[in-house]
């Protein structure tokens, strides 16, 4: 079975981007347009890592987030925000929703999957 990737974002470019990166990786993906649709997704589709932009329409990615820390289901799935805002507060945020990492936007696309690869050994650990 491949591992599962999910990835809320709202701009079409990005989306694009990241889905044939993680898929190229060998990655099972799936999106979610808003921090609603992304706490659907989560519960339904249980990815092991959420890609995950911080300004979603709906409800926010640090409120994403942290819904995902409060269910006890979701204790492995692993974390990384992503966001073009590079804010030293906004990391902050984000480590204290419970975020595993946090990348800002442009990122490498070798950077972003090898962090991906990581956070999954440590899932897997």
């Amino acid at each position: 079975m491949s591992r599962r990737i999910l990835i809320a974002e709202d701009e079409e470019s990005i989306i694009a981007s990241l889905e044939y990166l993680m898929q190229r990786a060998g990655y099972e993906t799936r999106v979610a347009r808003d921090g609603h649709a992304a706490l659907a997704c989560v519960t339904e589709f249980l990815p092991e890592v959420v890609l995950l932009d911080i300004m979603l329409p709906g409800c926010s990615g640090f409120e994403v987030c942290a819904r995902i820390r409060a269910d006890p289901a979701l204790r492995a799935t692993r974390v990384m925000m992503l966001t073009a805002r590079s804010a030293a507060d906004d990391d902050e945020r984000g480590r204290a929703a419970g975020a595993d990492d946090y990348l800002t936007k442009p990122f490498s696309t070798h950077e972003l999957v090898g962090r991906v690869r990581a956070l999954l050994e440590e899932a897997r650990a």
